[in-house]
């Protein structure tokens, strides 16, 4: 459950959320798609309340999210993987989105060549890079990416943050739920701390602030409690 959770994202940012498993994040980031419905407060994006929008609504403003675990459609090709991602352009751009379908697959070598392979054959990696490509046919103002490094190896990891940072060079905001506190921090222009359904730190250096730095890089051992329950600023 969300407790008055309050956060920004500006044009042009990486701003990541991290937090310990259960701490909502994931329930967030489906509020903000419209998967999951909000019993109070406003969601505005771009100057528009979408509060408790369908996610179909959502996608055609610009907000689309890529779930955690991916979700891709095994049984389909990555190509149409990929063209189901703008699903909702297809009749009125369709020369558009073979042009989108040729940029993803320069954003991702991996997948070049792979377009009539079934998804469900691509290594994690590949399923991951594909999941993201999907939401880019959206042609997305905000992208929202939940835990993309789960379940990854530390060198596609890297590669997949190597991504998001040329996204971002592109123009593409990046709102980040991940894990590996370490490098979401690393790459963030700013972050948020949820802990228990609530947004407890905020700040653009998270990375070295030394609650962090106990809580979820493990440089210092602490006593009993939560290391972030203290006054926020």
């Amino acid at each position: 459950m969300l407790k008055d959770v309050s956060l920004e994202v500006q044009a042009g940012e990486i701003v990541t959320i991290i937090g310990a498993n259960g701490a909502g994040k994931s329930t967030l980031m489906g509020a903000l798609a419209g998967i999951y419905p909000t019993s109070s407060g406003k969601i505005t994006y771009q100057d528009q309340d979408i509060t408790n929008k369908p996610p179909q609504a959502v996608v055609v403003l610009g907000l689309s999210l890529i779930p955690e675990r991916r979700e891709i459609f095994d049984a389909l090709s990555v190509g149409d993987n990929l063209i189901l991602g703008g699903y909702h352009r297809y009749y009125r751009d369709r020369k558009k989105i073979k042009g989108d379908l040729v940029e993803v697959l320069e954003l991702f070598p991996a997948l070049q060549g792979k377009e009539k392979r079934l998804a469900g054959g691509l290594s994690g990696g590949e399923q991951q890079m594909l999941a993201i490509a999907r939401g880019l046919m959206a042609r997305p103002k905000l992208l929202c990416l939940d835990e993309p490094s789960i379940g990854l190896a530390p060198l596609i990891v890297q590669e997949i943050f190597r991504i998001i940072q040329r996204l971002k060079q592109s123009g593409t905001t990046v709102l980040l739920v991940e894990q590996n506190a370490q490098l979401a921090l690393a790459h963030a222009d700013r972050a948020y701390v949820l802990e228990r359904g609530e947004i407890v730190l905020t700040g653009t250096d998270l990375l070295h602030d030394p609650r962090v730095q106990a809580s979820y890089l493990g440089q210092h051992k602490t006593g009993q409690g939560d290391v972030l329950s203290g006054p926020v600023h």
